[in-house]
């Protein structure tokens, strides 16, 4: 008596493919149940939905009243896009500010600060990890100290301090107190620990200094962290406005978003909004174009070395 040979499941595969089918259809009313239509929308849609209108709409709002007369700002009957588009806002914003002056400040203000911030966040965040110094933990607990410190207490010693040097009204008297950024040396601080350590091993048997090791290996390597530690930066800096309000009182030395507060002064009337959002969209639509060209780097410096 023979026995049949049998097929596998490998050599036929119409035998499995009944199962494979009724548990595909099985996913698929999961996927379409009432209860997982619920979660999705509660848990993805809606939040998105809020995000948007919290965050978006008075973007948006701020962006089109910039580009609106007055007579479609205050009106019984609002509407998201401006019905007769106009730029005299923004020639406005020109005539009343010395608005050349207040932007060169700023950018002069940004990049200077934001270069010796991130240069000394870099080269802080290395010592601490890879030499050997003294209290290297108290003074890295002292940088989580700083983290919490809200920086309005720091603003009156701050004051006497750069008066008493010379530097009211003054460009480097608004650079000066901010140099040391505590969370760009928290973050790479952080991340320096987590690169593998036979890179600067075999770099020190080849008779790298810590110069070398820093600037040819720990650098290159750590971009995407710097690139975020360097975009915040640069966004706080733009955006500072409290310190500079109060060391600087000449509208030459001011930067935009001091320069344009005179608005506010000097616009009392309704008819002002206008001219009010245009200069706000001056201050942040720079911010908002590095934000979408360069967030990809943000994302991966924060994520990075969480996955392995």
């Amino acid at each position: 008596m023979t026995q049949r040979p049998t097929s596998t499941p490998a050599q036929n595969p119409g035998l499995i493919a009944p199962k494979s089918r009724v548990r595909h259809r099985g996913e698929l009313a999961r996927a379409f149940s009432r209860q997982n239509l619920v979660d999705t929308l509660l848990t993805g849609y809606l939040p998105i939905l809020i995000a948007l209108m919290v965050i978006v709409l008075p973007l948006a709002w701020m962006i089109s009243s910039s580009f609106k007369p007055p007579h479609e700002i205050i009106t019984l009957n609002p509407t998201l896009l401006p019905q007769e588009p106009t730029t005299e806002n923004y020639a406005a914003v020109a005539d009343r500010v010395p608005l050349l002056t207040v932007l060169g400040n700023s950018i002069y203000v940004t990049v200077i600060g934001s270069s010796i911030k991130v240069l000394l966040a870099i080269t802080t965040a290395y010592a601490l990890v890879f030499i050997r110094v003294p209290g290297a933990n108290l003074i890295f607990l002292g940088i989580l100290v700083a983290l919490m410190v809200p920086p309005e207490v720091s603003m009156l010693p701050n004051y006497l301090t750069i008066t008493s040097l010379g530097g009211y009204n003054t460009l480097w008297g608004i650079i000066l107190p901010g140099l040391g950024t505590a969370f760009g040396t928290f973050l790479l601080r952080q991340h320096f620990k987590a690169l593998p350590k036979e890179l600067f091993e075999a770099a020190e048997l080849d008779g790298a200094g810590h110069l070398r090791k820093l600037f040819q290996i720990a650098v290159p390597v750590s971009m995407p962290a710097i690139a975020t530690v360097a975009l915040v930066t640069v966004v706080n800096e733009w955006n500072n406005f409290l310190w500079p309000l109060i060391i600087v009182d000449r509208a030459e030395k001011m930067t935009l978003p001091v320069g344009l507060n005179l608005l506010q002064s000097v616009e009392q009337l309704t008819s002002s909004y206008g001219i009010l959002m245009a200069g706000a969209v001056m201050v942040i639509v720079p911010m908002l174009v590095i934000f979408a060209m360069l967030q990809r780097y943000i994302v991966a410096g924060l994520t990075q070395g969480a996955v392995k």
